[in-house]
């Protein structure tokens, strides 16, 4: 326990949860977390103690399993009435007044804080509950064990009293130090005054995993909300992922399938046919991507109406302390995105690990499967083909499955533009070609931007999706106090803003990873980041600066690139690739067709040419 009498433990307690975190957590906490905690935490400590519960664990800053977020505390003990585990999630708030935002009962204010609102605590505590149970294995059909606290421990009731026309559940209870007598009571009815050591164990060392309940709800929201119909190679993929499973499992071992395929060919449809098929079987499956608009957009779109399928949907960085074969399935999609590590520039240089990204995919779950496109590589430490995931799994000693999906590619079926693409920016041998077109997918030089947007628009106009994007040729300004865009993609007298960089709308401009499905992204030019795992009927790509037609074929100029990406201890040669690899991916997003202008009049002529045949 805390002291509670002022002595140095409780003076140094910041800097222990700090090193702690750290060390544990790689955080670096805030001064504000500190004070937080040096005010808030022996108030609750003292509350224990007087309520005779002093051997009751406190699991301070609880982070959720597989996010980066944390609870306050999870008390944890002995339930008074059954003798089995009891855990009661306290968010502690310094809160001396607080009332409902314009009348919202889920929207608070918080005086002396700031003018944005807050989400209520209660409701914030409440949604930590269910994850919690959703999660943690230990807990699955036992959410009477988890209850939450709200304990504004700094105001009076009067001060708060909007606040509480929202806690009359039992999964959420609110407290102030007005009824600091109540909290006890409801401390002393809850928890035994025995050791919570092995409750709090118990959840510590819990397999983390989705619940049975949410697997179920998951396979009816993928069902109601989408219909697929997988063809031959794509089915394949389906059933080997399947077999693997049931043979996995029966056999205790562990197997690896590695899907590829170009743009369109059907990898996220595998994807997310597999998680609503398993989760009807009640495996343990989880859905990761390396892109963050692209899991933003599915849980969005499968997860829509429901938060606890949303959490199915994570990054490959969620992964690094998942329990080992923890899960049945991790279906890693979009797995070009996969990094050299789970680490970034801001980890700091003690806690940095040299253990492989790949290799904390295989290892959370009996059957990984990793689907992805070679050609989709557009970041420096990004690492995902067939063979260096092969390499890691063989290297383990793991049977690894492998299916090719060439046969099948978005762009109206086309495998000519595939081709096509392919040989012009030298990613496949045979250099440029004509474009000597195809039944089912339209291709055209646009004469200036001018045309190019006016081309597009016009098929908007006609109920068809549509979205242009250009290189990474033009800085990108944040947006301006005034809550514009900046125009800075210019070409002579016509201009256009960038999508928006963060995570909220600006204006009629949707957030970044909403630029290619929300309405207002048309009137912005997407870059490859958010580009990337999508598609629209008609795809317009501006070809800047950095990829020109010289000497009878297409070279990168890596000094016209704006791309932060290309600045950081990346060589010439992996910059030459990064730059073809995007631009791969701008020209293959469109269904119906894509039209094309370049700014170098050369690399122009070129296109048309090409065109022209």
């Amino acid at each position: 326990m805390l002291a509670t009498d002022g002595s140095v433990p409780e003076r140094r307690l910041s800097e222990v949860i700090a090193e702690h975190l750290r060390r544990t957590a790689r955080i670096n906490p805030s001064d504000a977390e500190r004070r937080s905690w040096d005010r808030s935490l022996p108030v609750l400590a003292r509350d224990l103690v007087d309520a005779g519960l002093g051997a009751v664990e406190m699991l301070v800053e609880y982070q959720l399993p597989l996010t980066s977020k944390r609870a306050d505390v999870v008390l944890a003990g002995v339930d008074r009435r059954t003798g089995g585990d009891a855990y009661v999630v306290v968010e502690l708030k310094q809160w001396s007044q607080a009332e409902l935002f314009e009348g919202d009962p889920k929207l608070v204010l918080v005086g002396g804080v700031s003018g944005d609102p807050r989400l209520h605590p209660v409701l914030q505590v409440e949604n930590y509950c269910e994850y919690i149970a959703d999660f943690v294995a230990a807990l699955e059909g036992r959410s009477d064990v988890l209850r939450g606290v709200a304990y504004l421990h700094n105001a009076a009731d009067l001060d708060v009293e909007d606040l509480y026309g929202e806690v009359l559940g039992e999964q959420g209870r609110m407290f102030t130090k007005s009824r600091r007598g109540a909290f006890l009571d409801y401390l002393r009815e809850r928890f035994a005054p025995e050791s919570g050591a092995g409750a709090a164990d118990r959840l510590l060392t819990s397999a983390v995993r989705p619940s049975k309940q949410l697997l179920k709800l998951a396979a009816a929201e993928i069902r109601d909300r989408e219909q697929f119909v997988l063809l031959d190679e794509q089915r394949l993929a389906y059933e080997i992922v399947l077999n693997s499973v049931a043979r996995a499992r029966g056999a205790d071992s562990k197997e690896v399938v590695i899907v590829s395929g170009g743009p369109g060919s059907g990898k996220s449809v595998i994807a997310l046919s597999l998680l609503g098929e398993l989760s009807r079987q009640g495996r343990d499956v989880m859905h990761a991507t390396g892109s963050r608009s692209f899991t933003e957009t599915l849980r969005r779109v499968p997860g829509k109406g429901s938060s606890k399928v949303k959490n199915l949907f994570k990054y490959f960085n969620s992964f690094t302390k998942a329990e080992r074969n923890g899960l049945d399935v991790l279906i890693c999609d979009e797995a070009h995105r996969i990094r050299e590590t789970s680490q970034n520039r801001y980890t700091p240089a003690h806690l940095r690990s040299d253990r492989r990204q790949v290799d904390e995919l295989i290892d959370a779950a009996r059957v990984p499967v990793f689907l992805l496109d070679e050609h989709q590589v557009v970041r420096p430490g990004e690492m995902g083909t067939v063979a260096e995931i092969r390499s890691h799994a063989e290297a383990r000693g793991f049977r690894v499955h492998e299916v090719s999906l060439d046969e099948q590619y978005r762009c109206g079926g086309s495998r000519a533009y595939e081709e096509w693409v392919l040989r012009l920016l030298g990613l496949r041998a045979g250099g440029p070609v004509p474009w000597l077109g195809d039944d089912h997918f339209s291709v055209s030089a646009a004469g200036s931007p001018q045309e190019l947007e006016a081309l597009l628009r016009s098929k908007l106009d006609k109920d068809y999706s549509a979205r242009m994007t250009a290189g990474f040729c033009w800085p990108w300004s944040d947006p301006r106090k005034d809550d514009t865009l900046v125009h800075d993609v210019r070409i002579g007298d016509w201009s256009r803003p960038w999508n928006v960089k963060g995570d909220r709308a600006v204006g009629d401009a949707p957030a970044s990873a909403l630029w290619a499905t929300q309405d207002g992204g048309f009137e912005q030019v997407g870059c490859v980041y958010t580009a990337q795992g999508f598609e629209y009927d008609w795809n317009g790509v501006i070809i800047g600066p950095d990829l020109v037609y010289r000497d009878g074929r297409l070279v990168t100029v890596r000094a016209a690139s704006k791309d932060p990406a290309l600045t950081r201890g990346t060589s010439d040669e992996q910059a030459d690739r990064l730059i073809r690899n995007t631009y791969k991916v701008l020209l293959t997003r469109g269904m119906a067709g894509t039209h094309v202008w370049s700014v170098d009049a050369r690399t122009q002529e070129f296109i048309e040419q090409l065109m022209r045949a």
